[in-house]
């Protein structure tokens, strides 16, 4: 049978003042009426029904999972007791699906992405299902490059983006992290570079087996909770077992290690609406290149994002900028910084200003 384990745990810093600890990205409706994780749910639909789909969040976030999601049942939201990065998070995913199903299948996907082209995308998942199942691979999805992006990680695979068949799984060579704009030049001319989507998909044995291969430290920290699921011990096992666990991502921990690695090639309008400028970029704007929201006036300006609150925001002779009005802090940017809008708040946790996390 197949699962779904959408990660949904971060804070979303780089989309500071709106995300927040509380009400963090994939809780906030970015694009229209629905929030980010409604449509990571609704958008499975049939491939996964909302029954065989599982949370992965922050325990602070669970009554926040149960309001949006009232579709997926309740034992289905798996609270993490404090975050990890998404090893600890996957692994706890694995083994409580083992002792659902021994042969679970696991799509493991961020919870914050938009995906335009769902049937493509449907597509896609489907070969990436029948390889992990046929040939316990490990498998990922990598999306077609369309410009030399610098926000993404990518993977070099056997083929070439030109005349590569999105049927198809590809054995990866090596993954990188994210380039500077010359590197990323050279992978988008080279052929054979994707952008690393942060999906994945594998049985939920497999990736065990792989972890206890390759990231021992973290399969040994989850071992004791295979016995405790489901008795009054579970709680303080599971908090033993994230404590105890490296702080370290799948894709380093495991993916970069792993032989029987695998990458399905997609383009199907994917974007992870990973800070102010993705959402400029994927906005309506007008002929002088800006895009607003709220109660904004602009003058003389071109190639801006405003969003405003309640109060009036005017921008005069500005070029390029990212203006985020809400209650209590507003962000003002260049578009090319956007990235560092997470500094600020690593700052604000640096000087105990938590009341503007």
């Amino acid at each position: 049978m197949t699962y779904a384990v959408i990660m949904a745990g971060g804070i979303g810093s780089r989309f500071w003042p709106r995300s927040r600890k509380a009400t963090p990205k994939q809780f906030l409706n970015v694009f229209g009426d629905a929030t980010l994780i409604q449509n990571t749910i609704a958008r499975l639909q049939g491939i996964v029904p909302p029954e065989r789909c599982f949370i992965v969040t922050h325990e602070r976030y669970t009554e926040q999972v149960k309001r949006q999601l009232p579709a997926v049942p309740e034992e289905n939201i798996l609270a993490e007791p404090v975050s990890r990065n998404t090893a600890p998070c996957i692994a706890y995913a694995a083994v409580k699906l083992l002792s659902i199903d021994p042969d679970a299948t696991m799509i493991v996907l961020p919870a914050d992405h938009l995906i335009e082209d769902v049937r493509t995308y449907h597509n896609v998942l489907s070969v990436a299902i029948e390889k992990a199942q046929q040939d316990d691979a490990l498998v990922t999805i990598g999306i077609t490059p369309t410009h030399p992006e610098t926000g993404y990680g990518y993977i070099q695979f056997e083929g070439n983006v030109s005349n590569s068949d999105e049927h198809q799984a590809h054995p990866v060579k090596t993954f990188a992290e994210k380039p500077n704009l010359a590197t990323a030049q050279r992978f988008l001319e080279s052929g054979d570079f994707l952008w690393n989507s942060g999906m994945f998909i594998w049985k939920a044995s497999t990736i065990l087996d792989q972890m206890a291969q390759h990231l021992p430290e973290a399969h040994e920290a989850f071992r004791p909770l295979q016995d405790a699921l489901g008795t009054e011990s579970e709680a303080e096992v599971l908090l033993h077992s994230f404590q105890s666990c490296p702080r370290i991502s799948i894709d380093y921990g495991v993916m970069e290690r792993a032989g029987s690695v695998f990458v399905v090639p997609g383009s199907f309008g994917w974007n992870d609406v990973g800070d102010w400028l993705a959402v400029y970029g994927l906005s309506e704007k007008n002929e002088q290149g800006n895009a607003t929201k709220g109660n904004v006036i602009m003058q003389d300006s071109k190639g801006c994002y405003v969003q405003g609150n309640d109060r009036l925001v005017a921008l005069v002779g500005m070029t390029d900028a990212i203006v985020v009005d809400t209650k209590d802090a507003i962000l003002v940017c260049n578009k090319e910084s956007a990235q560092k809008v997470k500094h600020v708040v690593d700052y604000l946790h640096a000087h105990q200003l938590e009341e503007f996390v």
